[in-house]
């Protein structure tokens, strides 16, 4: 009668007990998934577990932070820049840019303003055959080789200003735009014939330097900047044609030369030739 007694209890009671250690195993926290989907899930969770286990270490993305004094040059350059469909937006990067950065094939326009870029070497440019605008203003180029620019042959805008350049580059020849302003240039720093192939040059601003002369300005210039230079004289030839009275350099609109030691009243002769007078000084 005992051994019933207590079959009779026992019996719901681990039955109760079973049920509600299965209730509690079944459940997840508010919002996860039901007891019915966990084998599933946690079968799912294992294989990707052990997937990720298989990868090689340089598929594993690394979200370790860069070595203190790294370089920009470290990373990839669609990481530290803007890179739309054409342009690279790299500008005040942090960490510093010091070199130009490897750019996506097919880029047009880059501006890489504001960095610590310090030369630019031939082969920096050598495979974007494709740029038709550089604008490198505000960094510490005191160097470049002569052949950096000379493969872009759609290159039509290129801005070096506020750099250190004592010397200029050979120039691509659709250039319509160049910007050395501020920079350290001497006359003996732009050869004779820099700007003489250059028959698509529209903007020349050269001011803020150390020029001692005028260089050589092709035919098509209309906006001239020569301000705050180191030039003392002019000649008949510098904007005219001494051998021909004829000559007009119509297409001159717009020369600045204030801020230079030359008295622009001393040569009447030198401007017969131009619609407007040069700013700058005349007493």
């Amino acid at each position: 009668m005992k051994v019933l007694f207590l079959t009779c209890m026992l019996v719901p009671w681990l039955v109760a007990a079973s049920a509600r250690r299965s209730d509690q195993d079944s459940q997840l926290i508010p919002g996860s998934l039901p007891g019915w989907q966990q084998n599933g899930y946690f079968s799912d969770h294992l294989k990707a577990r052990r997937a990720r286990r298989a990868l090689y270490p340089a598929d594993e993305p690394d979200d370790s932070p860069m070595p203190e004094g790294g370089d920009a040059s470290d990373l990839p350059t669609c990481l530290l820049c803007v890179c739309l469909t054409g342009s690279v937006y790299c500008e005040e990067v942090s960490p510093d840019m010091t070199t130009v950065p490897t750019l996506p094939k097919e880029t047009a326009y880059l501006y890489a303003r504001f960095n610590k870029i310090k030369k630019i070497s031939n082969k920096d440019f050598a495979d974007i055959l494709t740029l038709k605008r550089i604008d490198l203003t505000g960094n510490l180029i005191s160097e470049i080789e002569d052949g950096a620019f000379s493969k872009l042959t759609m290159l039509e805008q290129l801005s070096l200003a506020e750099n250190k350049l004592v010397k200029l580059p050979m120039l691509p020849p659709k250039l319509a735009i160049f910007n050395v302003n501020n920079n350290l240039l001497k006359t003996k720093g732009v050869k004779a014939n820099a700007f003489k192939k250059l028959t698509n040059l529209l903007n020349l601003y050269m001011g803020d330097n150390q020029l001692e002369a005028v260089p050589y300005i092709p035919e098509s210039v209309r906006i001239l900047h020569l301000q705050n230079n180191n030039i003392t004289e002019v000649t008949i030839n510098t904007f005219c044609r001494s051998n021909d009275t004829y000559y007009l350099r119509s297409s001159l609109s717009e020369v600045r030369m204030d801020g230079n030691p030359v008295v622009l009243s001393k040569y009447p002769d030198s401007f017969t030739c131009m619609n407007v007078l040069p700013i700058g000084r005349y007493r």
